[in-house]
């Protein structure tokens, strides 16, 4: 980081100092402008940049706790360096509580973006364009669609060894090593040489305990880990699992061969052997009932928790090894 004062979004912020800017380039058909908080906090003495960002699907509520605790227990203010935090990316979708933008489309799918495309693609411009030049190392809170309760875990490349290591450092339960989506957010940063950690936890419209402590003591850990600030008293406080995350190359999803009521029977993170029962599905009345069992060994990382389901949707996500 430079020496003096840096500009984000016509707002120059000088060292040791914080600044609230909002990101203001689109408006409701309502006319009502809609601005999305960005919050700044830069140490007295340069350091690298953090980005922190939840709610890039707006009902991914988990996420935007994790980073509103972040903010609101000051673990955001850097000694050195500069965390920049965006709560809620996808303001829109969080209104709504839908995961969308208002144009029906996928803000994770339109990455880079195009400052004449759709209203997410513009949005997305915006946030390359204007944000993601300021940083170095990024985060990037989710959670499971719909139903689908994920363990928390930290998703990266397979071939990005530096990744690897800060996600170890991180700590979270599982590491999986997944490929990157086209038109993603975590693409697009990566393309542009930002080291960036992708987290899921939980499942959408849902605050989980236990997986926002995960995702507040694992950042805690990467600002530490980058000399941005010692937390050692923080996370001794909060850390409640010192174990070494289980890293995962290889997993597929188990998908109901009946429709009917759903019955999940073994908890979420275990590693079950190949043909174990986890659950049952059955029919309203009491006539049909199946059981559903593991095809081979390995640990289930989500759970769809929707107490109907259909033939064909994913149950339960497995690992492979």
């Amino acid at each position: 980081m430079g020496n003096g004062k840096i500009e984000i979004l016509g707002q120059y912020i000088a060292r040791g100092k914080g600044a609230l800017v909002n990101l203001d380039i689109a408006k409701l058909h309502t006319r009502t402008k809609i601005e999305v908080p960005i919050i700044i906090e830069r140490g007295r003495k340069d350091g690298p940049t953090l980005l922190i960002t939840g709610g890039i699907h707006g009902n991914e509520v988990n996420g935007i706790e994790i980073v509103r605790q972040l903010v609101a227990k000051k673990y955001n203010r850097p000694q050195y360096g500069m965390v920049i935090c965006i709560p809620v990316v996808n303001v829109f979708g969080f209104l709504n509580q839908k995961r969308q933008f208002p144009d029906g489309r996928d803000l994770n799918r339109v990455f880079p973006g195009s400052p004449r495309g759709s209203l997410a693609s513009r949005f997305a411009h915006h946030i390359i364009e204007e944000i993601a030049p300021l940083t170095d190392y990024c985060i990037d809170y989710h959670t499971g669609g719909d139903s689908r309760f994920n363990a928390s875990q930290i998703r990266i490349d397979g071939e990005d060894s530096d990744n690897l290591a800060l996600a170890k450092v991180f700590q979270p339960p599982f590491i999986i090593r997944s490929a990157r989506k086209e038109k993603s957010y975590r693409e697009t940063m990566h393309r542009l040489n930002k080291k960036i950690l992708l987290f899921e936890g939980g499942k959408s419209l849902h605050i989980d305990k236990e997986v926002t402590n995960t995702g507040v003591v694992g950042a805690l850990r990467v600002m530490q880990h980058l000399g941005m600030r010692n937390y050692d008293q923080e996370i001794d406080n909060l850390a409640s699992n010192d174990s070494e995350p289980v890293i995962l190359h290889k997993t597929q999803w188990m998908r109901a061969k009946y429709s009917g009521m759903f019955h999940p029977l073994i908890n979420l993170g275990k590693k079950v052997k190949k043909g174990q029962i986890l659950g049952n599905i059955s029919d309203p009345f009491g006539y049909f009932e199946r059981q559903v069992k593991a095809p081979h060994a390995g640990y289930l990382i989500c759970i769809n928790e929707a107490p109907i389901v259909n033939q064909g949707d994913a149950i339960f996500h497995i690992s492979k090894e």
